[in-house]
């Protein structure tokens, strides 16, 4: 037991990475907004059962539901949409998950203000050296001519937003809201969200591919499903902490990833940007 404890959180991490690459395998099955709609409406569904089988609880409060749906559209509607549509427009998966990775020093910058927390001389190392690794990943892709445009970029700034916005909800209001059904609503609403924008923009081409298949069973049983039974699983047996401690990881594993899967090649500089983003991001974490 001792030995999974230690492995999971390492697991979890190496799971959530891996959304990043996988989104690559989504796009020639269809639209990625309409693909993401379908992928959080089957994971509601599945976590409700989940939910249900369990006989955990699944009535919220008024406030409860409220502080869900603003959570879920925060994170899977923004956080998700933003990172899938700037990777579809052509940004390259695992550098996006440097940009993204951030979300932990932007939620230390705004808890200052919003939670009347402090940072410690250590932290405020990390922020800068966070904020300078991706400028040294970012700038050189902007003046390529690639997919990493400043829409794209434009793209994965809301997304970052969206992640933090749902930390900060996350800890200000959502502290009581049970997992699972929380959880469920979440993806229900943003997937219901994702769904009536596609029909109105005229964006519904599904098509599954081999690939396309693959990606939606692993967006939505391993990166939606797995990912949030782990997450419960960690906190159950006090892991959560390591499982903070290693989200600097994530953007190197991504990026690892992508280039394996995709043949995505950094260079010296960009490196040297991944290495300081993930220091930076590791001090603010483990102050």
């Amino acid at each position: 037991m001792k030995r999974a404890i230690s492995l999971a959180p390492w697991f979890f991490t190496l799971i959530w990475s891996s959304g990043f690459a996988v989104s690559k395998f989504a796009f020639p099955s269809g639209d990625p907004l309409y693909f993401l709609a379908i992928r959080l409406i089957l994971a509601a569904l599945i976590l409700f059962s989940i939910t249900l089988a369990t006989h955990a609880p699944i009535k919220l409060s008024r406030q409860d539901l409220l502080s869900s749906l603003a959570i879920g559209i925060c994170l899977h509607g923004l956080y998700l949409a933003g990172v899938w549509y700037a990777i579809h427009q052509g940004a390259p998966a695992g550098l996006s998950s440097v940009i993204t990775s951030l979300q932990p020093v932007l939620v230390s910058i705004f808890a200052v203000s919003l939670l009347n927390e402090t940072l410690s001389r250590k932290q405020t190392v990390g922020l800068v050296l966070g904020f300078i690794g991706v400028i040294l990943v970012v700038l050189p892709k902007l003046s390529q001519s690639s997919g990493f445009t400043a829409t794209s970029l434009g793209l994965l700034i809301l997304a970052l937003l969206g992640s933090t916005a749902a930390t900060l909800l996350q800890k200000k209001i959502g502290h009581s809201i049970p997992l699972l059904i929380g959880t469920t609503y979440q993806f229900a609403i943003s997937g219901v969200a994702l769904l009536l924008i596609s029909i109105i923009i005229g964006k519904t081409h599904l098509h599954f591919t081999p690939s396309g298949a693959f990606a939606m069973f692993w967006a939505v049983v391993v990166t939606s499903i797995m990912a949030i039974l782990l997450l419960l699983w960690l906190l159950n047996n006090g892991s959560a902490a390591k499982v903070s401690s290693l989200f600097y990881l994530v953007p190197p594993l991504a990026v690892v990833q992508t280039f394996i899967l995709f043949g995505e090649k950094v260079n010296a500089q960009e490196i040297i940007g991944i290495a300081m983003t993930a220091l930076g991001v590791a001090l603010v974490l483990r102050d």
